[in-house]
């Protein structure tokens, strides 16, 4: 099966590709989300896209956001490496870090400002404070611990302090050590804060205090919010623990949603809700692992194995979501039969010349203004994913090319934030389940 894309124009059966990217149009299936407000057990963010400020085209926010997903990916590998006991050289546990979008929230009593980088893929919250040993620059001042009323460090015997992977007692408080996959760090003291979300106040949020701050990628916020599995993120420290998310296609006049607590599922009625469980991961208990189980190019179930991304016994392999991986990765055997049936089923010409970052594009036709791409189906369990097609192709019309934004990968496979593109993306960690449903984000 295939989809007749439009290059130039809206048409019933197409989707448009305008400039340089592929636009999402309104679907008469899809429903747009209702203005809930503040409700009393949860509240709602707006993200931005961690480029959204700068001066670029969506070509080049789509390939710098593949650069941070390859880098992103090697962090996972060494957290494999560390967790199956195969690398020598790590010394401490480490996690995934940093993410594709921002949230701003506030920190004490008085509240001060900052921006914040969301990462489902660990679980520390985290900001830098004074006296700073070790700071990054930040564009908003940083946090001072003595002009909060609502500051309170943590003891070494309090449970959130036992739940860090690495941690010191020093006169009573609990002193803390946060490793990211590529050796950045955080390093402070263990409290609890007031935090001020939108204007919902939610107090006594355990957090890191971060006296000393190394590595890349961490000056795109003031810290991190960990949105993982483990009792350090801020969805575990809430009393109803869910949360769910709306990704726009890269545009920075279009706004992402995050909605925390019970108005995470307040939408669910809204339209067809497709429900998988969560696969527990006991080397890397932070990551939101599923069941993928096969896929579909056009009309033709692909022939791979389902053990292709089964969780290992030492815990490598399988398939997290994560909304801080710009493109989708898989495990190189799938991703070699999966390039292989679109070569097939496109009908056009591979390039092999332009440098676009990612692993298949093919030429567009000169002068024409429709392409048929194939229908692309993830089956995981109980839940069967029908990709709108600006989920999984993008086009560069300067260059002459579209492409299939998914990429090869060792071992772990990632569905990354462009697949999930315009739905509403549950994680429910009571009944460890991920549910999409599909809907307009821009509308919220």
């Amino acid at each position: 099966m295939a989809l007749l894309y439009s290059l130039c124009c809206v048409s019933f059966s197409a989707l448009v590709i305008v400039a340089l990217y592929v636009s999402p149009v309104v679907s008469t299936s899809r429903r747009v989300l209702g203005d809930y407000g503040k409700l009393e057990n949860g509240f709602r963010i707006t993200l931005k896209h961690v480029d959204s400020s700068k001066n670029l085209t969506k070509w080049e926010r789509i390939q710098r956001g593949i650069k941070r997903g390859n880098h992103r990916l090697q962090r996972l590998n060494a957290m494999v490496l560390a967790a199956s006991g195969d690398s020598a050289e790590v010394q401490a546990p480490i996690v995934a870090g940093n993410g594709e979008f921002l949230m701003d929230l506030s920190i004490g009593t008085p509240p001060n400002s900052y921006s914040a980088i969301l990462d489902t893929g660990s679980d520390l919250i985290w900001t830098q404070c004074k006296p700073c040993t070790q700071c990054f620059d930040q564009s908003t001042p940083i946090f001072d611990p003595q002009k909060s009323s609502t500051f309170t460090k943590l003891s070494c015997s309090s449970d959130l302090c036992e739940a860090l992977p690495q941690s010191t007692c020093s006169d009573g408080s609990c002193e803390y050590l946060y490793t990211y996959g590529d050796y950045s760090s955080t390093q402070g003291v263990m409290a609890t804060e007031t935090f001020k979300f939108d204007s919902v106040s939610v107090p006594n949020i355990g957090f890191g205090c971060g006296e000393d701050n190394e590595g890349d990628g961490f000056s795109q916020g003031a810290g991190l919010v960990g949105l993982g599995r483990g009792p350090l993120s801020l969805v575990s420290q809430l009393k109803e623990p869910k949360f769910s998310y709306c990704l726009t296609a890269m545009d920075e006049t279009q706004k992402s949603l995050l909605l925390m607590g019970s108005i995470a599922s307040a939408n669910e009625s809204l339209g067809e809700m497709r429900t998988t469980p969560l696969i527990r991961n006991p080397s890397q208990p932070s990551f939101y692992y599923l069941s993928l189980q096969g896929i579909t190019v056009g009309s033709t179930r692909l022939p791979i194995k389902e053990s292709t991304f089964a969780l290992e016994d030492n815990g490598s392999g399988g398939v997290i979501i994560d909304s801080g991986t710009t493109i989708t990765y898989l495990e190189q055997a799938a991703f070699s039969v999966l390039k292989k049936a679109f070569i097939l089923e496109m009908k056009l010409p591979v390039d092999t010349l332009s440098s676009t970052g990612l692993d298949l594009c093919f030429t567009l036709p000169s002068g024409s203004t429709q392409v048929e791409v194939p229908k692309l189906v993830f089956h995981f369990d109980g839940a069967d994913l029908d990709l709108p097609a600006e989920n999984y192709m993008i086009a560069d019309s300067s260059s002459g090319v579209i492409c299939l934004a998914m990429g090869g990968s060792s071992g772990m496979s990632i569905f990354g934030n462009v697949q999930q593109q315009n739905m509403l993306v549950v994680h429910d960690l009571e009944k460890e389940t991920v549910s999409f449903i599909e809907t307009q984000c821009q509308n919220i």
